[in-house]
Parts: C-alpha cells; structure tokens; sequence
C-alpha cells in the first residue's frame, strides 16, 4: 500500500469514525472509486481495524479524566458531575451521585450487543456488506430518515445521568447495527439516544464513551491474529501512519462534534448521508457496481 493511500484513508477514518456517516462506508466507497485494490479485502478490513486503534487512541485521550472519574464512581470512590458540560464543582443530591455510579454499568450493559453481533457476524461482515456498495447507500438513507425522525419527536430532556437500564440496552442493540457498512456506529447510537429522549449532548458523549470498549476489543482481536500471522510485506509503515494521523484527526474531530452539536441539530450530517447515498446508488448503476 502506497503512503499516501494510508494518509488519506486515515484521515477519513478520523474525519467520520465520530461524526455520524460511516467511516467503514467512506473507506469501502473510496477505495471502489479509486480503484485502491492493492489489498485483499482481508487485509483491507485488517487496516481498517489499526485505522480505528487510532480513533480508539483519540477518544481514550480526549475522554482521559472522564474514564477515570466514571471507574472511580463505579467502584465507590468520589463522585463529581462529569457527565456533561456542567461545572464539576457544583454538589450532587444523592439520587445524582447514584445516577453517577451506574454510568459505567450501564456501558458495559451497552457493549453486549455488539461485542455479540460482531462474533455472529464476522463473517458475513467481511464476505458480504463490504462488497455491495447499493446495500451500504441503502443504509446511508435509511438512517439518515431515522436520524431526521428521531431529531423531529424527541423531547430531549434526558440528561446523561438519568441513563436507565432500558436506555442502555436500546442504544447497544443501535450499535450492533453498525456491523453493516453505511449505518455508522455514532449514527444509529446518537439516533437511538435521541429516540430515548436524552438531550443531544448526551447522546454524543454517551455514544463516544460507548466507543471505547467496542473499537478496544475489536482492536485487540485483530491484534492478536495479527501477532500470529504478521503483517503483509510492505504494510508495517502504513500501519503505523494509518494510527498516528486517524488518532490527531479523530481526536479533533470530537472536539469539534461536541461543541458544534451543543447549538446546532444533526441536519447538515443527514442531507450529507442521503445525497451521498444517491450518488453511490447513481454511480452504481452507471459504473455497473455491485
């Protein structure tokens, strides 16, 4: 694989791992496009993962004082509010720093499904979703309409810590569709937070937080096939490149996300997945694509 190849697919999987359009979409579609097939689809899916380690490392990093906060209060040490953008130093009722406890419970709770799906659907992942660009601008759409209902009935008014068990088992089933290339992980996440009423702030946070052990236990599968059957000759470079840039890209990107979406709805990411899902559908048909 080409160096620049590796750059500009780690700076998309950086720019879309968070924002809620499909990064395993936009690293399929370009590399149909382009006529990057360098790789095998294998090996194409192995780079994709050491892509999302980077993204992994970003959210790890951006989320640093976060985690710890939440395993502390998980473990029954000092609670402080740090859920969501509200002073830290402000006192918790009681019922809050409860709330506060269960957070990372409730994540776990929320990882089930997808840690279940992607050991059914490895395969199927792998043989057949990545290989059929109409299937994944089928999807592109199809949540991009769930996103726009789900911004158009929710109330809102869910803060993270008022995250129930019902909540986190509807969100983790969100993301067990992410398997499918054009769903985005972020997008049927926050769509399904949304869908519960959170306010979108805390759909964000909590579906960034939810990132880690996915992408993490994914990561460290890849990893340890790859310990056993090493890297293709050549790839060693491109790998490393491919985790530092999706790391420094996808760490800004959250930062951005969070501010932009604490004063603006998800409208522009859903007219960007419908127009992109028509234009695939159109090139299709006209390249004569899968």
């Amino acid at each position: 694989m080409p160096i620049y190849q590796a750059i500009v697919l780690a700076i998309i999987q950086g720019l879309t791992e968070f924002i809620p359009v499909s990064s395993s979409a936009h690293l399929i579609l370009v590399r149909r496009l382009l006529g990057w097939n360098e790789l095998s689809p294998a090996q194409e899916l192995t780079f994709d993962v050491a892509l999302h380690f980077g993204t992994l490392l970003s959210v790890l990093v951006y989320f640093r004082r976060t985690w710890l906060q939440i395993v502390r209060a998980a473990l029954g040490g000092k609670v402080v509010r740090f859920s969501e953008s509200t002073s830290s130093d402000v006192n918790l009722t009681p019922e809050e720093q409860k709330d506060e406890r269960m957070l990372l419970w409730f994540i776990a709770i929320a990882t089930i499904p997808g840690a279940i799906a992607g050991k059914l659907l490895e395969h199927s992942a792998e043989d057949y979703f990545r290989e059929h660009v109409i299937f994944i601008a089928t999807a592109l759409i199809v949540v991009a309409l769930l996103m726009w209902l789900a911004e158009k009935i929710s109330t809102q008014n869910k803060p993270l810590t008022r995250v129930t068990f019902g909540d986190s088992l509807i969100v983790g089933i969100a993301q067990a569709f992410a398997l499918i290339p054009g769903v985005s992980r972020s997008g049927s996440t926050i769509t399904a937070g949304l869908f519960r009423n959170m306010t979108r702030e805390a759909a964000v946070r909590f579906s960034f937080l939810l990132s880690t052990p996915i992408i993490a236990g994914a990561a460290l599968l890849k990893a340890h096939e790859l310990r056993k059957e090493g890297l293709p000759a050549g790839m060693h470079a491109p790998f490393i490149l491919g985790i530092l840039v999706s790391a420094i890209v996808g760490y800004a990107t959250i930062a951005w996300l969070i501010r932009y979406l604490q004063s603006n709805t998800l409208r522009v990411f859903i007219i960007y997945r419908i127009i992109l899902g028509v234009i695939v559908i159109a090139l299709a048909f006209t390249w004569h694509l899968q």
